[in-house]
């Protein structure tokens, strides 16, 4: 038999872009009483699962069109966050040329943008599907390899869980959040990418049991951004009390997947503006 790729990439499920816009205020400085007014305005015309001022059409496997948030940022150097998801990426372009249009925008400074697609990576099934392949004499990617994802692939689209990891839903009783970016590490002795595909599959797993018993107290959306950043994926959190991301964050850099192989970018943490 042959031996399975080790370099060859899990299979992912992709559902909405996303936009992470930071900026700094610009002078004079907004006070906290304009800058809600700003928000306010700026959001009814971004609205959410809204293009241009024209309600987008969501495609039928999804709920909605998107929708865009706002977030005053706390001990930061820059002062606030606007996120956005949208079903495709000239939606994406659309609602940022509408916020620019914004007398909000007029008082802003961009300084930092992360672009990426919310994803479910599909470790388990992609490993199963390869050893499949080695046991019956064929490879990853041939006739039976590909009918065996999509009908997996599908499984997978029709479960509730999955549905809301690539069309998440802005959690009304979460105001505060985080956002970091971050990638896999391709040290010549910690390299991600020279792992067997049962070895990440097998550390993935535990990293998501970690993720799990934090249900509830965090929101977790995860985007992926290979091809469209110089980081790999984005994380965005949402808590009702911000001391559950430290706990989290915490928890998940004792698992084995984070502590030999994981990068981070900075942190981003603030509170989501009522009305935005």
């Amino acid at each position: 038999m042959t031996t399975p790729p080790i370099a060859h990439p899990p299979e992912t499920l992709e559902g909405w872009f996303a936009l992470h816009q930071i900026f700094r205020f610009g002078k004079p400085k907004l006070d906290a009483s304009r800058l809600d007014r700003l928000v306010i305005k700026a959001a009814g015309v971004l609205g959410p699962g809204k293009v241009s001022g024209t309600k987008a059409r969501a495609k039928k496997s999804q709920p909605a069109a998107g929708w865009s948030c706002f977030a005053r940022l706390i001990g930061s150097t820059s002062d606030l966050m606007v996120i956005h998801f949208r079903d495709s990426l000239d939606a994406l372009g659309a609602v940022q040329d509408d916020l620019a249009r914004t007398e909000l925008a007029a008082n802003l400074e961009p300084t930092y943008a992360f672009l990426s697609v919310t994803e479910a990576g599909l470790y388990h099934i992609t490993a199963e599907l390869a050893r499949e392949a080695d046991a019956r004499g064929g490879k990853v990617g041939d006739e039976e390899y590909v009918r065996g994802l999509a009908e997996r692939a599908k499984a997978e689209l029709e479960s509730a869980q999955v549905r809301r990891r690539l069309y998440p839903e802005l959690p009304p009783d979460m105001p505060y959040v985080s956002f970091y970016p971050m990638s896999k590490r391709r040290d010549a002795a910690q390299n991600w990418y020279t792992l067997t595909l049962d070895d990440r599959s097998r550390l993935m797993r535990a990293h998501g049991l970690t993720g799990r018993r934090y249900a509830g107290k965090v929101q977790q959306v995860i985007t992926g951004a290979i091809g469209l950043d110089k980081w790999e994926w984005g994380v965005t959190l949402f808590a009702r009390d911000p001391l559950e991301f430290k706990k989290l964050v915490t928890d998940m850099r004792f698992d084995e997947v984070s502590a030999k192989y994981a990068e981070f970018g900075d942190f981003y943490v603030g509170r989501v503006i009522p009305g935005g």
